[in-house]
């Protein structure tokens, strides 16, 4: 028996923003809104469990819109009634989207119900300008809320909901202590939610300390897998050197549309960003070297299509909610399971399929291992594989002409350096330069690098891993050996 998806009217949502949904293309609720909204409309307190892009936003935030907006007890005042805290600036601003849109026709009397984003790397004055007009709810981070509320501007004594979204994601960032010191400025009488991806015991004593006999739902089974079904993985053990080569033409297979490359180091990522781009790809980077402005700009490119490839960090791609990623790279595997699932749940969502290719270099092959064996992927010891090898082509649907290059070099976007210049006059440069030692402006002869070309670090070996300098290197005088004794 086939069970038939009830509408977001049918749950009891008001027309208002049932309207404003179906005008943003969303009629039907995902499972995790169909489970949660009846309680979270009724007032209940409850924890949201499901993974990443399951639509966990609107499971939240459809019913705090009708509950601040029909309680006749409580009329709107401009001051905060709903809070929403977020782990990152990019999911607030998602966030932020998603509930604007879903309270366009909601209104307050005369005036339209307001939301506000609040979040570091922005200027203080419009925020503070915005909670001195008036707002409703607000949708914020940790560290800017809490300096806000210290400083008077935002008010936490009148809320009547709290939304604590990806609750793992903030206790993984070491925003806990924050959280609390939130909370303590908060009334008791409220409702409370929690949404997570995952629930680590500080998560739950978290929950029991702040919400009330909540209800605990998943949207899957608690042993199913973590991964999406949806999404085809493939695993290569690769080359640190021959990565972006195979990337390049990974980027080329049939049906690739929207592409997040993920990397652990802030480096890495504006490395590859500004490789793919010299090598004519659409590309922008998203890490935490680069301003708020920057990053903006870069997931706006790629939400409306001017970019197609997006190289992130973990922190920064932590609320990047975009539907049709077709394509997921690990260019350095994650730190451990939880980070790969929230990593490939970036394509395969909202029921559709996606590809997630992980890059295997020789030192992570340990910690591939144990992200193998503690999500059962079947694949602990992936195959040698290099831009060349043709079953790269055949699993991933590359066609056989595939190079290095689609085009002329474009600027990646966030990136400072310019694209390389093509000339006919102008000699390749390398890394590999010539350098001769002088002293008193005369060769230093004897010494290994006087004269004869020396290999130049490149990539991860050069302490890419870690983000450290390359170390210069130093020459040792030889000792004078100590006078013997006797």
């Amino acid at each position: 028996m086939t069970h038939l998806n009830p509408t977001f009217s049918e749950l009891g949502v008001r027309d208002e923003i049932v309207r404003a949904l179906a005008e943003d293309g969303k009629e039907h609720p995902f499972a995790i809104q169909e489970l949660t909204m009846p309680m979270a409309l009724a007032g209940d307190d409850l924890i949201g469990q499901a993974r990443t892009g399951m639509g966990k936003t609107l499971a939240f935030g459809v019913p705090l819109l009708q509950r601040i907006t029909t309680d006749e007890s409580r009329p709107l005042t401009g001051v905060p009634r709903a809070l929403v805290v977020v782990p990152t600036r990019e999911l607030c601003l998602q966030v932020f989207n998603d509930l604007a849109t879903a309270a366009k026709y909601l209104t307050v009397g005369d005036r339209k119900l307001s939301v506000t984003s609040i979040y570091g790397g922005r200027p203080y004055e419009a925020q503070i300008e915005a909670l001195d007009k008036g707002v409703d709810v607000v949708v914020g981070t940790p560290g800017r809320l809490l300096d806000l509320a210290q400083q008077g501007h935002l008010k936490l004594g009148g809320l009547s909901m709290l939304v604590l979204d990806e609750a793992d994601e903030m206790l993984d960032l070491g925003f806990l202590p924050d959280i609390e010191r939130i909370l303590r400025q908060i009334p008791d009488s409220r409702q409370s939610m929690l949404f997570s991806a995952t629930m680590p015991d500080p998560i739950i004593t978290l929950a029991r300390t702040f919400m009330n006999q909540p209800t605990h739902i998943r949207a899957e089974a608690p042993h199913s897998a973590a991964t999406h079904d949806t999404t085809e993985q493939f695993a290569y053990r690769a080359h640190a050197l021959d990565k972006v080569e195979m990337v390049a033409r990974i980027l080329q297979a049939e049906g690739r549309g929207a592409t997040m490359i993920f990397t652990r180091t802030k480096r890495t990522a504006q490395k590859v960003s500004d490789e793919l781009a010299e090598r004519g790809f659409k590309v922008g980077a998203v890490h935490g070297d680069l301003g708020q402005g920057a990053r903006e700009k870069a997931l706006k490119s790629f939400r409306t299509g001017e970019i197609d490839v997006l190289v992130a960090t973990d922190v920064a791609a932590r609320g990047i909610d975009i539907d049709d990623v077709t394509h997921v790279i690990n260019y350095q595997i994650p730190e451990d399971e939880q980070a790969y699932v929230h990593r490939i749940g970036r394509t395969g969502r909202a029921g559709k399929t996606g590809v997630a290719v992980t890059l295997v270099d020789w030192d992570e092959l340990a910690r591939w291992t144990m992200i193998d064996k503690a999500l059962n992927l079947g694949c602990p010891d992936p195959a040698e594989t290099y831009s060349s090898s043709p079953h790269l082509y055949t699993e991933l649907g590359i066609p056989a002409e595939a190079g290095g290059t689609v085009g002329e070099p474009v600027k990646a976007q966030g990136s400072k350096r310019a694209p390389a210049e093509k000339s006919a006059d102008r000699p390749a440069r390398t890394r590999n330069r010539t350098r001769r030692r002088t002293r008193g402006g005369k060769p230093v002869t004897g010494h290994p690098e006087s004269g004869a070309e020396q290999p130049a670090e490149t990539g991860e070996s050069a302490g890419e891993e870690a983000g450290a300098p390359a170390k210069r290197r130093r020459r040792r005088r030889p000792r004078k050996a100590p006078a013997s004794a006797g």
